[in-house]
């Protein structure tokens, strides 16, 4: 079974891997860094079939260039800037720099190795390439397809009808049911609802003309962990400190939990504050990081109501409502919603991720503010991290 191109545009993937490209590409060339997929959904098994068809989609995408329309688009967005936009006119992804093997027992092994600002980039598209070919290859896809089809028209109704009136984005480009589905649910979300913002897939946000979101992932954060002169407990104020010089307040939602929220915090201060239009949520309890968040806020003796709370952390649509109602008096609140939107039919989704877990050959992590979420390949690594995090934590309370 040979299926269609599923990548068939490089500008298929989420913004926020434009937004931290283009830091690496003015700071952080010399960057190495190695990725690894990782499965967490349990009893997953990938079949020769299946691997065969990703390694030729993967070969496929390889061939793909930016085309100038797609470039114009890039250098349309008010804070991608020109040189940048020159380098992706030269930049494809490159086959080498991808391993693809399965085991006797189905678990597939992916990894990614090469210069950061190139190794980045292929996250998004492999995991839309695994999804979509697992979904394709396992199930009856005119079955799954009719009960998203079902799911998606309930899922209108309720925002037209009032049940739902928060406002939102579509994050669904990793773990979508398939390209053409994810293009059907932008396209109707976007102009059969006015709640939908718009989306994190640039090619779509070209298609429709609706916006691009996003802003920089748990790798952007987690890169700095890999520079020797940077202390680990400090790479949120050095990640925050080279956004801000890039984009200079234009591009400002802050990702709080990379190596906790409390540590985020205390870089977090009056001048990221004010740079910050806001934070996202990812992990952990999302109504006591909210509180954190605005008593964070009125510390420095700023209004909430004019700062957003982005939430995406696994949501459903009936999660976002009550977060909504909850906070939505007290400060700007929004959504980002990913697997619900783009991958909701009678069978489980995936939990598939793509994680950077070396730069210069220095291991990274994400701790997160859930446990169980931090994904490291070196276990004294990961508890030397713990540990450098806990005692910033401790002098800064006892002084």
């Amino acid at each position: 079974m040979r299926l269609q191109p599923i990548v068939v545009s490089l500008l298929d993937t989420d913004l926020y891997k434009f937004n931290m490209n283009q830091v690496i590409f003015h700071k952080h060339t010399d960057l190495c860094g190695q990725y690894f997929f990782k499965c967490r959904t349990e009893n997953v098994v990938f079949t020769e079939e299946m691997e065969t068809e990703i390694k030729a989609q993967v070969d496929h995408l390889c061939t793909l260039r930016f085309t100038k329309e797609e470039l114009d688009y890039l250098r349309s967005i008010r804070f991608i800037k020109d040189d940048y936009v020159e380098f992706l006119r030269l930049w494809h992804p490159i086959r080498d720099y991808v391993k693809i093997d399965r085991s006797e027992d189905g678990e597939l092994s992916v990894s990614v190795d090469g210069p950061l600002f190139s190794a980045m980039q292929f996250e998004i598209y492999l995991l839309e390439i695994i999804n979509e070919v697992y979904f394709r290859m396992n199930y009856d896809y005119e079955t799954l397809l009719k009960s998203a089809e079902e799911k998606l028209d309930a899922k209108i109704a309720a925002f037209n009808d009032g049940t739902y009136t928060f406002p939102f984005a579509e994050f669904g480009c990793r773990r979508r049911l398939s390209r053409e589905w994810e293009d059907t649910v932008v396209k109707r979300f976007a102009f059969e609802t006015k709640n939908c913002a718009g989306t994190s897939n640039v090619y779509l946000a070209m298609k429709y003309g609706i916006a691009p979101i996003g802003t920089y992932a748990h790798e952007y954060v987690q890169m700095y962990q890999g520079i020797d002169r940077i202390p680990l407990a400090y790479t949120n104020h050095y990640a925050m400190e080279d956004w801000y010089d890039e984009y200079r307040g234009d591009n400002g939602t802050a990702l709080t939990d990379t190596i906790t929220t409390d540590i985020f915090l205390l870089d977090f201060d009056r001048s990221m504050v004010n740079n910050y239009t806001g934070v996202r949520h990812d992990s952990g309890d999302p109504y006591e990081w909210g509180e954190k968040m605005i008593a964070h806020y009125k510390s420095y003796g700023v209004d909430p109501k004019t700062k957003l709370l982005l939430f995406s952390d696994g949501l459903d649509f009936d999660r976002a409502q009550a977060l909504y109602d909850y906070f939505k008096d007290r400060a700007k609140v929004s959504f980002g919603i990913g697997t619900f939107c783009s991958n909701d039919t009678c069978e489980r989704p995936l939990n598939i991720v793509i994680k950077l877990q070396f730069v210069n050959r220095r291991p990274v992590a994400k701790l997160s503010d859930t446990v169980g979420k931090e994904m490291c390949r070196d276990e004294e690594f990961l508890q030397y991290l713990r540990e450098s995090v806990e005692f910033r934590l401790h002098i800064n309370k006892t002084t």
